[in-house]
């Protein structure tokens, strides 16, 4: 007798991945995008630095790039067209101390930091007793703001253009105030020559609300009225739930429109910062004409002999990369290939 099959096919729906613009509807520019990966091998920590570089240039970077150990500056420049990626943010490691390249694609300029000091993401939210970090905090691109810059000097005006446009612009008449919920600053210290590098979250509190009020009508919850004699003892009673602090007057906006449950339009709210990392104090040590190669620009030891200093320093600080690579490379040979690949 003749079998029949009686399995039913499974129709497997396409899964379709909403591809991002290139262009903002609003103001017409091209959006930036940027590249975060590393030119060595880094330590753990370092590692960890990395993702939260990429963390925070979210939406507009590839936040699970893959590196394969043997591909090269070329390669990432390669990819970087098709992609439209603007910008590459590398890390690199030597005995002395890590380094952060900031550079412009595909034809430069490139800054060269010299990380002093650190801290993770992991580090600060351990170090505050209610670390913020809501699931659409990163949906939107952060807002940059830059201090201290104003000196005249040529190097400063160039790292002031090139942090203004590693992020994308904002029309202050048409932005939308629930997109604004980050901001990174970087501040320059004039005597010390240091940059600090921060990331904060943004939030709305509305003046003159106590705290009890406020998760009432955030959290949708049921207050326990148990010990009250009426409902107004739950909003007057004196040392029911702690009142919120002072307001400082210059910490304060009038919203032109709502902003969730609690902050409404033509009403004062506080705005509070809270840290969210990471961390970096930086140092302007070299800037290049091209893409990681080209002219010397500016020079934290000077011209003369202190350039040629400058530039004997960074030769043998390429030349440990180099080794840690070629090491790498040796412990990898059955590792083919010199694809980059972007999940």
């Amino acid at each position: 007798m003749a079998r029949f099959n009686n399995k039913k096919k499974v129709f497997v729906k396409p899964v379709s991945t909403k591809k991002q613009a290139n262009v903002d509807h609003i103001t017409g520019d091209k959006i930036p995008r940027s590249f975060v990966f590393s030119r060595c091998k880094l330590p753990g920590p370092l590692r960890q630095l990395q993702a939260d570089l990429r963390k925070l240039m979210l939406p507009y970077t590839a936040l699970k790039l893959k590196e394969k150990r043997r591909n090269n500056l070329r390669d990432f420049l390669n990819v970087a067209g098709p992609m439209g990626v603007t910008h590459f943010l590398m890390l690199s490691k030597t005995p002395t101390a890590p380094y952060l390249r900031v550079a412009r694609t595909p034809q430069g300029p490139t800054l060269t930091f010299k990380i002093q000091e650190y801290s993770l993401a992991v580090d600060i939210a351990r170090s505050q007793k209610r670390p913020r970090c809501p699931a659409d905090l990163f949906k939107n691109a952060p807002l940059i703001v830059l201090s201290g810059f104003g000196t005249g000097e040529q190097h400063l005006k160039l790292t002031t253009i090139l942090f203004q446009n590693i992020f994308p612009a904002i029309d202050v008449n048409t932005v939308k105030l629930s997109s604004c919920q980050r901001l990174v600053l970087l501040n320059y210290n004039k005597d010390t020559k240091l940059i600090d590098f921060r990331h904060y979250s943004i939030r709305l509190q509305p003046v003159g609300v106590s705290q009890r009020l406020r998760r009432f009508v955030q959290n949708h919850q049921v207050p326990d009225l148990r010990n009250l004699q009426d409902v107004s003892d739950f909003v007057t009673k004196a040392g029911y739930g702690s009142e919120s602090e002072a307001d400082d007057e210059a910490a304060t906006v009038t919203l032109a429109n709502d902003l969730g449950r609690v902050n409404r339009a033509s009403s004062k709210s506080a705005v509070k910062l809270q840290e969210v990392g990471p961390r970096m104090t930086l140092q302007l040590m070299k800037i290049e004409e091209g893409l990681c190669t080209g002219g010397v620009i500016f020079s934290e030891y000077g011209n003369g002999d202190g350039k040629k200093k400058e530039d004997k320093h960074e030769d043998e600080e390429s030349d440990d990369e180099d080794e840690e690579i070629d090491d790498e490379d040796e412990e990898n040979d059955e590792e083919d290939g010199e694809d980059i690949d972007e999940d």
